[in-house]
């Protein structure tokens, strides 16, 4: 099974900057967005073949996650079922026999760390409600997490520490996340491949690949050896994120 997790930074731009070519290509089971950046009605995306499930903001143009899977699920959860979280689009969970995906975009701390508090708050509710579903069966957890954890992450690591996404507090809930039972597949398969997902507009940071590695595939440690492969494709363009593929036996 092939899943994709892509931020496309806003759908309706990225579709004008080759999303669909790419969607096409990718031939993926499962299609997992971030921040569409839209509202139920502004665009059709054509999939044939793929039943789409939406998680839009309830403010315009912010945030917002969907997943195209071939595959009819169980049950689809949109939000975790708390009134704080569930009102920014951030969460689209399906349910399989024998797997749930979730795909995320975590909220950022933003500059200064202005948001750190609710984002420490959002890291343990989200913690517990996904540990919560591994009780059950097996999570796959996709999309832009909003933090490089180890230094490997990213291109400046002593410059950005303490700023948003590098802060010693993201790294360590993102540390607290993997202990409770999930494997970052990319770091696991690959301990010492120095690879980036995110780049920001400014300063030709892709031109430089002075890059974050930000988005990811988690897994339940019992679903690790299903586990194929796992690429990122910065070859990819039309977002300041680029897709991640993971590849799992059936």
């Amino acid at each position: 099974m092939r899943f994709i997790t892509w931020n496309v930074n806003g759908l309706r731009a990225c579709v004008n900057k080759g999303f669909q070519e790419y969607f096409n290509a990718a031939d993926a089971d499962f299609f997992c967005i971030q921040e569409s950046k839209m509202q139920e009605g502004q665009l059709e995306l054509d999939t044939p073949g793929y039943l789409q499930f939406w998680n839009y903001a309830e403010k315009k143009g912010y945030s917002g996650t969907a997943i195209m899977t071939r595959h009819e699920p169980l049950d689809v959860r949109l939000g975790m079922g708390i009134d704080e979280h569930d009102h920014e689009g951030r969460l689209v969970t399906l349910e399989y026999p024998d797997f749930f995906l979730t795909t995320v975009y975590t909220p950022n701390a933003q500059d200064g760390l202005k948001r750190l508090d609710y984002r420490m708050q959002w890291e343990n509710d989200f913690r517990t409600w996904l540990c919560g579903m591994a009780e059950k069966k097996p999570v796959i957890v996709c999309g832009d997490m909003n933090v490089a954890h180890e230094e490997i992450d990213l291109k400046n690591p002593k410059t950005n520490h303490k700023n948003a996404g590098f802060s010693d507090e993201e790294r360590g809930k993102f540390s607290e996340l993997l202990a409770s039972g999930f494997a970052d597949t990319f770091r696991r398969l690959y301990p010492d491949k120095v690879e980036y997902s995110w780049w920001s507009y400014r300063f030709k940071a892709r031109e430089k690949n002075a890059g974050w590695r930000i988005d990811y595939f988690l897994v339940s440690e019992g679903l690790m050896d299903r586990v194929e492969d796992v690429k990122i494709h910065g070859e990819v363009f039309g977002s300041d994120h680029c897709p991640v593929e993971l590849m799992l036996r059936a």
